[in-house]
């Protein structure tokens, strides 16, 4: 079976805001509206604060004392549906978004028991913010690293609000826009959980060896 197949389907949502707690995050306003869509249909919800946490850079699964990664790394393992949200900085995904993709590269290394990437059978999906407009292009670049990592990518599996050209006010200081972003952000927990329920019951195989 594929990851929740047969038990309670498992989510994270890993918040790549750069504002430590109790620093509120406009990336964790528009996230909450999948998480709540995703609870809505009895999907158990974990949401993390990367940048709580101490995650030193590199590509391995553990880095010894004082990596906070072993912890995100199990979560991962444990969750059908993956869900990174960042704000947007110069057009780009957050450096704390990027440290984590760059931590799950060595998830291209690991395999589970039956010889499968174990990001395989697992879904992802993505939510971004940002005043000033790239979201689009952070959707892309975050998206695309997923699916080389194996995580598959439903069609519709990402939200999005920002401001419009040029500098200007954050998502907690706004109302518009929020109504079609926050619709976009239902539809994507339902893409991710229906593409994950089917991935349960019909897993993908591993790769050839040769």
């Amino acid at each position: 079976m594929g990851p929740g197949g047969g038990e309670a389907m498992h989510a994270v949502v890993l918040n790549c805001t750069l504002k430590p707690s109790p620093q509120p995050s406009n990336t964790a306003l528009l996230a909450q509206v999948v998480v709540d869509e995703l609870e809505r249909l009895c999907v158990s919800v974990e949401v993390v604060k990367v940048v709580d946490l101490r995650i030193p850079p590199g590509v391995e699964t553990d880095l010894g004392e004082g990596d906070d990664w072993p912890r995100l790394h199990g979560l991962l393992l444990r969750s059908a549906i993956l869900v990174i949200a960042s704000p947007t900085w110069l057009g780009r995904p957050s450096s704390i978004a990027q440290r984590v993709l760059e931590r799950m590269d060595a998830m291209l290394s690991e395999t589970d028991s039956e010889g499968r990437p174990v990001a395989y059978n697992r879904v992802a999906g993505v939510v971004v913010t940002g005043n000033e407009d790239g979201a689009h292009h952070v959707i892309s670049e975050i998206a695309g690293a997923l699916v080389d990592l194996g995580y598959t990518v439903p069609g519709q599996a990402w939200t999005y609000w920002n401001a419009g050209p040029g500098p200007g006010p954050s998502y907690a200081d706004t109302a518009h826009g929020h109504a079609w972003s926050e619709r976009t952000g239902r539809t994507m927990a339902r893409n991710l959980h229906a593409v994950a329920q089917a991935m349960s019951g019909a897993p993908m195989s591993a790769p050839p060896s040769e």
